[in-house]
């Protein structure tokens, strides 16, 4: 009683430190001092903390030296210590009563100190490992019972709870000093004047974040280049910003043909290279002739608007990598310098307008003093015209002919002077043949659209002009014509009504002048009484590229098919984008359906060859649905919908084809919308669906090593409906959880029983959904299914599409390292038909690849497929995974794919799927050989 009261009073002493914020040292010094005094058997007691490489190292502890070596020259390596490292993964406290009997301890620690028996505790809190608690004797067994275990386990928590709080406050202290430091950079920012003083204080605050003052700026800005060209350079920088200006100089660096400065301001996103060496996007030379080893570039962006880069380059050696922590921290700096540039460059430019303009009002002053000065000189005539100041100016006389002509008229119309046009009648000027005064009076002066004015050489321009007469004493002695030419404008017009009727992206026609194009050949065809077609197209799978490789690679894909439809349909024919991945093709003149399915055909062969954009090589493919005036309808708004509804059934089949629109589609439209309903039905009853198994074999010993169970549904008035039928359904409407779930539960129900009956060796396989996967409670949900049934979690398999993992998230990795915690086995379904490289592989925790159906069908007679398959069987060989090939069904695929190492099998060859009694007489009764 006495000693548990004593550790009681230990516990709330140290209670006491972790509560009143002691020094870490400290707390953990008295956890240590507690447990050596309770286990006075305890020769020696040390507390060890990580460190970045994965060992731990000493840092509290009794006695202070051991062998002459202070507690800190101590680390634990889980490669050697097997212990140590078990103790690490399962988080549990080990106690070797006699090390000699046990071969996981660090044998050399053993044998140098004399260990006869071993405690190892790992310090942790709440499934984190703050660190690991060594106990052990010099010669004599400490002899711990349970109850000494326990007060160990108790004082390592509250050694964890102390790290815990102290690497808590550790955080609170980092976090607050950076909010300090932004808090700061926003109020030097506020007090700067002018662009120099803001990236000083940028460039100063970024050097004491990354520890580096080699930073640079270069704006795209071309009044901020006008003042910085090429840009700022900090002034603790190792260059002298005279140098790093004359180097770039004599470098002829132009930052808008260099390719990561690009990808900075195109993106909008922060690049770090830390070997620009091994970097294909880095200009070698500029970076030899700076001595740049490693380059961190972070964009201004203000309101949207790019308005340059901030360069930090490391110039002493290669390989330097900012923590995560500091580069958003630097970002931050950055991202709050940008607006505070953004308002200076704006009030630079207002200073240069100014200063241009008050330049110009001062030449116009000069000018116009000079004129003064000369009026005393000129006739009335030329006074009053100057009066009328305007752009370009001439007079008329009553007769209709020049009488003057200013510098900017005769410029504008193209005389070398004023003699040339004077006297000339103003037919030489104006296109319209009325005499003068009758133009004038029905314009009653002023013009009410644009007119052209004839040049010297013949040809014309756009202008608007207005028309004053010259008065003296009330009476009209003339006119004066004040013009100015509207070229500028007239192109402007012509470029928005180009955008109001074609696509952007694509510059190809838009729904609007489609739409228009379309009522126009459909009244042609109505009087004509002649057919017209529509295509109504869209990619598959285009959302894939868009989210591997970003819009804008996207924009130029859509460029490029956009070309190639152009190329393959005939001409008279309209190409339009409708928007997203979807087109629109009019044809007003073919020769009913033939020639409709004619085109058709020549688009599909169209997207046979690949599309090669920005080095990526990207397959695409198109469903085209077709309808046709008169048969399907009469109006725009029904024959695009037509097209659309036959777009959606050639997707049904697979994609990659035309369908013509037929009532019986629109009809099926009804029946998928009652297919759902009767779905959602089916799902509460549970008693309409059914898996199917098939067989998987190793064509070495053509033995069966597993299955992959397949959903069917016995529909009451449809019969037996294969997946594709209704997953995609399921899938749509959210209902494909709940389906997936019966699936797993049904599966491993039926695996079960085969193990009780002594099928110990195989392996059922489910597939999992996008939608399922993403489920916040799917290792929950399998975890359970596996303690309802009492499967063994390693007769589980899982297959995962390639799609669904290559975004290689945090919680796509977390998930997966959970499954695998259960012991479920994990596999690559589709592999190989991700736009994606394959480095996410050394991310994923995964066993088996299953090579996709679409490369194993043609792998004898396509090179490329065969190419493609023969990598993936590699890659799977040197990332030691199993690797299965799907959809096999003649032998010569089975024999390429043993050949090549593939040996693990699925497919026709072997076994379409089949039912439960079936699939047991068929290969569980002789678990050998195929039927």
């Amino acid at each position: 009683m006495a000693e548990e009261q004593t550790r009681y009073s230990r516990l709330a002493q140290i209670t006491q430190l972790i509560n009143t914020e002691h020094d870490l040292r400290d707390v953990l010094e008295h956890v240590v001092t507690a447990i050596s005094e309770e286990i006075m058997r305890c020769d020696s007691v040390g507390i060890y903390l990580p460190r970045e490489d994965g060992t731990y190292q000493g840092y509290v502890g009794k006695p202070a030296l051991i062998n002459g070596m202070t507690l800190d020259m101590h680390i634990v390596d889980p490669e050697y210590d097997l212990l140590a490292k078990e103790v690490i993964e399962t988080r549990k406290t080990i106690y070797i009563p006699d090390t000699s009997k046990d071969d996981r301890p660090d044998q050399r620690a053993i044998q140098a100190f004399k260990i006869n028996s071993l405690l190892v505790a790992p310090i942790s809190y709440e499934d984190e490992l703050y660190g690991l608690v060594f106990l052990f004797d010099y010669g004599t067994p400490m002899n711990l019972t349970e109850s000494e275990i326990e007060s160990v386990k108790a004082y390592v928590n509250m050694a964890a709870v102390a790290i815990r709080n102290a690497n808590n406050l550790t955080r609170k202290e980092k976090l607050i000093s950076e909010k300090q430091l932004l808090l700061n950079v926003t109020r030097d920012l506020s007090l700067c004047s002018s662009l120099q003083e803001a990236l000083d204080k940028c460039f100063y605050y970024l050097g004491e974040v990354l520890d580096n003052p080699n930073i640079g700026a270069h704006f795209i800005d071309p009044v901020a280049e006008h003042k910085l060209k090429p840009a700022s350079l900090s002034k603790e920088s190792e260059w002298t910003e005279e140098d790093w200006k004359e180097t770039h100089q004599k470098a002829q660096f132009n930052h808008r043909e260099d390719p990561v400065f690009q990808e900075v301001i195109d993106t909008k996103t922060s690049i770090l290279v830390p070997d620009v060496l091994t970097d294909d996007r880095t200009n070698k030379e500029i970076c030899e002739k700076f001595g740049i080893k490693g380059l961190y570039m972070i964009p201004l962006v203000s309101l949207g608007e790019v308005l340059g880069a901030i360069a930090i380059v490391n110039l002493k050696e290669t390989g330097q990598v900012y923590s995560d922590s500091a580069c958003q921290l630097a970002e931050s700096i950055v991202d709050t310098t940008a607006p505070v540039l953004f308002n200076l460059l704006y009030m630079e430019k207002q200073e240069m307008i100014i200063q241009d303009r008050t330049s110009e009002l001062i030449q116009k002053n000069d000018e116009l003093e000079e004129a003064i000065s000369e009026l005393t000189q000129i006739s009335r005539e030329k006074y009053l015209i100057l009066n009328s100041a305007g752009e370009g100016i001439f007079g008329i006389d009553l007769d209709g002919h020049i009488t003057f002509a200013n510098p900017s008229a005769t410029e504008l119309l193209g005389y070398e002077n004023e003699k040339e046009v004077i006297g000339a009648p103003y037919s030489h000027i104006f296109d319209d043949q009325k005499t003068f005064l009758e133009h004038y009076e029905q314009k009653d002066g002023h013009t009410d659209k644009d007119h052209f004015f004839f040049k010297k050489s013949g040809g014309t321009f756009p202008v608007e002009y207005v028309i004053t007469p010259k008065l003296e004493n009330d009476l009209t002695t003339g006119y004066v014509v004040t013009f100015k030419d509207v070229t500028s404008r007239k192109q402007m017009e012509e470029k928005i009504k180009y955008h109001a009727y074609y696509d952007s992206v694509t510059n190809v026609p838009n729904r609007v002048l489609f739409q228009d194009r379309l009522n126009q050949a459909l009244q042609y065809a109505e009087m004509a009484d002649k057919p017209i077609a529509i295509l109504f197209l869209d990619l598959d799978r285009f959302k894939k590229i868009n989210d591997t490789f970003g819009h804008s690679f996207g924009d130029k894909v859509l460029l490029n098919v956009a070309e190639r439809l152009q190329n393959a349909v005939p001409s008279g024919a309209t190409v339009s984008r409708q928007g997203g991945d979807e087109f629109i093709i009019l044809l007003p003149t073919i020769d009913r359906e033939e020639g409709a399915v004619k085109c058709a055909k020549r688009i599909l062969e169209a997207f046979n060859d690949p599309f090669v954009i920005g080095g990526h090589e990207i397959s695409i493919k198109t469903s085209i649905g077709i309808s046709l005036f008169p048969e399907n309808g009469d109006t725009v708004e029904t024959l695009i919908k037509h097209a659309d509804v036959a777009m959606y059934k050639a997707k049904d089949l697979s994609g990659n084809q035309y369908q013509l629109f037929s009532p019986e589609i629109e009809s099926r439209t009804f029946e998928q919308i009652q297919l759902e309903n009767d779905l959602f039905k089916a799902l509460q009853k549970n008693d309409e669906f059914e898996l199917y198994y098939q067989p998987k074999f190793d064509v070495r010993t053509e033995k069966l090593i597993g299955m992959e169970s397949l959903i069917r549904w016995n529909h009451p008035q449809l019969g037996t409906l294969p997946p594709g039928h209704f997953i995609p359904l399921a899938e749509e409407t959210g209902l494909i959880t709940n389906l997936g779930e019966w699936v797993i539960r049904e599966a491993c129900q039926q695996m079960k029983t085969w193990v009780s009956s002594g099928y110990t060796e195989l392996i059922v396989s489910a597939n999992l959904s996008p939608q399922q996967f993403n489920q916040q409670n799917l290792v929950l949900t399998v975890a359970n299914i596996l303690e309802e049934t009492g499967l063994p979690a390693k007769h589980l398999e899982l297959e995962l599409t390639e799609n669904l993992i290559i975004h290689n998230t945090e919680h796509t990795l977390r998930t997966i390292g959970q499954l695998k915690e259960l012991g479920v086995q994990i596999s690559i379904d589709d592999f190989g038909t991700g736009y994606s490289s394959l480095g996410y592989l050394k991310d994923f925790p995964v066993d088996t690849l299953k090579i996709d159906k679409s490369f194993i069908n043609d792998v004898t007679t396509n090179r490329n497929n065969a190419a493609i398959t023969k990598t993936i069987i590699t890659l799977a060989d040197s990332l030691q995974l199993n690797v299965i090939a799907e959809g096999v069904e003649k032998a010569d695929q089975a024999a390429f794919l043993a050949e090549h190492g593939c040996h693990w099998i699925q497919g026709f060859y072997y076994s379409h799927p089949l039912q439960v009694e079936t699939f047991e007489d068929h290969f569980l009764k002789s678990f050998i050989k195929r039927g």
